[in-house]
């Protein structure tokens, strides 16, 4: 069966198909379709699965085609406002900090929006934890996540396990309903007081013998994290069976909640720890302290670093790689961990076991848990799709990240933490370019501030100059996030098309999910000042 899928005129684009692949599954196939005038890009690959949340990008269409009503065009002010909605900026005002300023932003495709986004400041008020969180499934999970592991991260960091106050999150978290928050809380402290044995427990593999303190941290805090997501879970899933189910390393002491029976409390934590157990989220977690960046990735959210080289151009240094299926080393990794009959099902149309994109991920259980605990507890619940075609040597799916670490040099001036929908839209040489122009351009928006001591006329001249130049660069935003996502919408060839940006904006929500996922972007910037003063004398610039 084949759907035929019309899109506005004002693309100039006639048709695309849908194509009915399977009875649970519906895929558009487009690689980044253009139209021929406007060069709207379309997203890869879409999935519309049955109602368990399971694919990357799940999204349920209720109607394809044009919408009943056309809806109405919204002004350029209106769009700035949209764009606008969800930007912060913070400013580091305390010195001896390697971050200068962090904007962030988020704009929504789906509804509800599945990224999420955690910003926090560690205790010594120096090193900063920023974590991107891009959701499938629905948002349960990535909501969780932004709630709890950067506290996790913290916790398990050697010169934070002995403090109270690990962090101080920048950003708003979710807040659950007072049975799931008592939970967390009983679990994090758990988890805080056991976390020196956990960090050498967890994290007691040969991969992982030659790590530092801030990987070795990193690398525990996912693992714990997605093992008390699967245990909270299976906690009220199973009740007492769930000692002679779980065949795990050893772990913190944790309370049996089923020994206490309160049927209303337990119904609410049992459908809130399996819908976050059941959907999933991918990871992008960098931790900055001095001169030290640490990024630990799970799936494919990316982070760029910007930088300018030695002849005042800008320079884009992708860190790590994506764990799809475009990702050789991660396809080699995952059919050397199943038997090689396996290895036709392992990895079907591009995904994990034909289903989900990312072959990392936290959560997504339906790909972790022993085939019996899914066949007599989930499938009673969710149904017979909970089951994956081909489910023989599970778990499929993990959530230990990637670690890659960067000494900072005076040369790097920001980085760019973003989840795939904006990848999906601009290159990282693109972004690096986009932020590297705003940062001239924004020069431009502040008032003029003359520098200590005697100036002559001839240097008030050039600065004044200068500034004339900038103003014709000068941004319609001054968040660089906001910035990015206005051009990933609206740029074209000639430059911004506000009718186009007003366009985008103006989809139906049943629409607007075949051009484009969740954006949600960090943007920090990093002192010179203090990066100069971090080098050695011999080799400052």
């Amino acid at each position: 069966m084949v759907y035929t899928v019309l899109r506005s005129k004002l693309f100039e684009i006639s048709k695309f198909t849908v194509v009915f692949m399977q009875q649970s599954v519906l895929m558009t196939t487009c690689l980044r379709a253009t139209s021929s005038q406007e060069g709207l890009p379309l997203l890869k690959s879409q999935f519309n699965g049955v109602p368990c949340p399971k694919y990357k990008r799940c999204r349920s269409f209720t109607r394809y085609g044009r919408p009943s009503e056309k809806a109405p065009k919204i002004s350029p002010q209106q769009a700035t406002t949209i764009l606008q909605a969800n930007e912060k900026m913070y400013e580091v005002i305390k010195p001896g900090s390697v971050l200068k300023s962090i904007d962030w932003n988020q704009l929504a495709s789906n509804n509800p929006l599945e990224d999420s986004i955690a910003i926090a400041k560690l205790c010594d008020n120096r090193s900063y934890l920023l974590g991107v969180f891009d959701g499938h499934g629905g948002p349960a999970c990535a909501r969780v996540l932004a709630k709890r592991l950067l506290s996790y991260i913290a916790a398990s960091l050697p010169s934070q396990h002995v403090s109270s106050l690990l962090l101080e999150q920048m950003t708003p978290t979710t807040e659950f309903r007072p049975e799931i928050e008592s939970l967390y809380a009983y679990e994090f402290n758990q988890y805080h007081a056991s976390v020196s044995y956990l960090r050498d427990t967890l994290s007691n593999d040969e991969s992982q013998c030659s790590i530092n303190s801030t990987e070795r941290a990193l690398v525990t805090a996912f693992d714990a994290m997605d093992q008390q997501l699967s245990e909270e879970a299976l906690a009220f899933l199973l009740g007492p069976e769930m000692g002679d189910i779980l065949q795990r390393v050893p772990r913190w002491d944790w309370k049996p909640w089923w020994g206490d029976a309160f049927p209303s409390r337990d119904k609410v934590l049992q459908l809130s720890t399996l819908s976050t157990a059941m959907s999933g989220s991918v990871a992008t977690v960098a931790h900055i302290s001095s001169n030290n960046l640490v990024l630990a990735n799970t799936g494919d959210c990316q982070a760029v670093l910007g930088y300018l080289s030695e002849d005042g151009s800008w320079g884009a240094r992708k860190l790590g790689k994506e764990h799809t299926s475009e990702n050789a080393a991660e396809v080699e990794r995952l059919y050397g961990e199943h038997p090689p009959n396996e290895r036709d099902t392992v990895l079907r149309m591009d995904r994990l076991l034909g289903q989900l994109m990312p072959l990392r991920a936290f959560g997504d259980f339906r790909f972790k848990w022993p085939r019996h605990v899914l066949e007599k507890w989930v499938i009673p619940i969710l149904g017979e799709s909970a089951l994956p075609s081909h489910y023989k040597t599970p778990p499929y799916l993990s959530a230990r990240p990637e670690i890659i670490k960067h000494t900072l040099s005076p040369r790097d001036k920001f980085v760019v933490i973003a989840s795939d929908g904006l990848w999906d839209l601009l290159s990282p040489t693109q972004v690096v370019r986009l932020v590297g122009e705003h940062m001239s351009g924004r020069v431009a928006l502040g008032p003029l501030t003359l520098p200590p001591g005697d100036v002559t006329l001839e240097e008030i001249n050039n600065m004044l100059q200068q500034r004339r130049e900038g103003l014709s660069k000068r941004p319609l935003d001054t968040n660089a996030a906001t910035h990015l996502i206005r051009h990933a919408l609206a740029s074209t060839e000639t430059g911004l098309d506000p009718d186009r940006l007003s366009e985008l904006l103006s989809l139906p929500d049943d629409v607007v999910r075949l051009f484009r996922d969740d954006i949600t972007i960090i943007v920090a910037y990093f002192d010179t000042d203090y990066l100069l003063k971090s080098l050695p004398q011999t080799n400052q610039e």
